[in-house]
């Protein structure tokens, strides 16, 4: 139920959205629980059960890999049956009519793409599980193609190319975060007159700098969480409410 006050703060976004001329999306685990993904990091999420695989022991360790390999099998079920929700069907909207230049994201799902951003205006700052490369010579493969080679022995599978470990295209702890992405995503903050970071706890550094250089840069900031963060302060506007509800008007119908 959206109380009178969350109706005031929603009015006052599409008043602000309205008003801009660039608008940057920067999206959280928030924006596609509502599709059926988890959130890692909150209480109960997945890494409270399975603490996370950093990057250098996937590299060190076959047992790592083969450990990261069952996991991510595990959850492709979950993977396959989610679907763009309402927040990212109205971010691909307010992208279609010309406000969004590209959406910064920190997920992995896919699921801007699916909603109908094309995959050069979706930048991912943690990569993307849908997918797989080689981390010696970074050859694409596919999942089917790993899952196949899985299944055969339960273990890891190696690159067809040069016999180097396959990783799915998602950015681990302690692995160095994508140079292009980044500057990319800097770029979008300095260059946009409203920023809105929808979803993310903005506790995971350094992509919870960017709302920061977008205000630093002369942007309005707007936050939609159902909790608090540490820069609500410092925000021109924050709704604590389901961004479905929040975003929902601006879904092409």
């Amino acid at each position: 139920m959206i109380t009178s006050s969350q109706q005031e703060a929603i009015a006052c976004l599409e008043d602000m959205i309205a008003a801009a001329s660039a608008v940057v999306p920067f999206t959280g685990a928030g924006i596609s629980t509502e599709c059926g993904i988890p959130d890692f990091r909150s209480p109960g999420g997945l890494w409270t059960r399975n603490r996370p695989i950093p990057y250098g022991d996937f590299i060190a360790s076959q047992d790592a890999r083969d450990e990261a390999w069952r996991r991510r099998f595990a959850m492709q079920p979950t993977f396959e049956a989610a679907r763009p929700g309402r927040g990212h069907r109205a971010l691909a909207a307010l992208y279609k009519s010309g406000k969004v230049p590209a959406v910064i994201t920190q997920n992995i799902d896919n699921l801007h793409q699916q909603s109908g951003f094309a995959p050069d205006a979706v930048i991912e700052l943690h990569g993307n599980t849908t997918y797989a490369v080689c981390i010696g010579c970074g050859l694409r493969h596919e999942l089917d193609w790993a899952k196949r080679r899985f299944d055969e022995d339960g273990l890891a599978p190696n690159c067809v190319s040069c016999s180097e470990p396959v990783k799915t295209a998602t950015i681990s702890f302690g692995q160095a975060m994508p140079d292009i992405e980044m500057r990319r995503a800097a770029e979008l903050a300095r260059s946009c007159d409203l920023f809105l970071a929808i979803g993310s706890s903005l506790v995971v550094w350094p992509a919870a700098g960017f709302p920061l250089l977008a205000r630093n840069s002369g942007a309005r900031l707007v936050i939609i969480n159902r909790e608090p963060t540490d820069l609500d302060d410092v925000a021109d506007l924050v709704i604590r409410h389901d961004i479905g509800d929040v975003l929902g008007g601006f879904v092409a119908h």
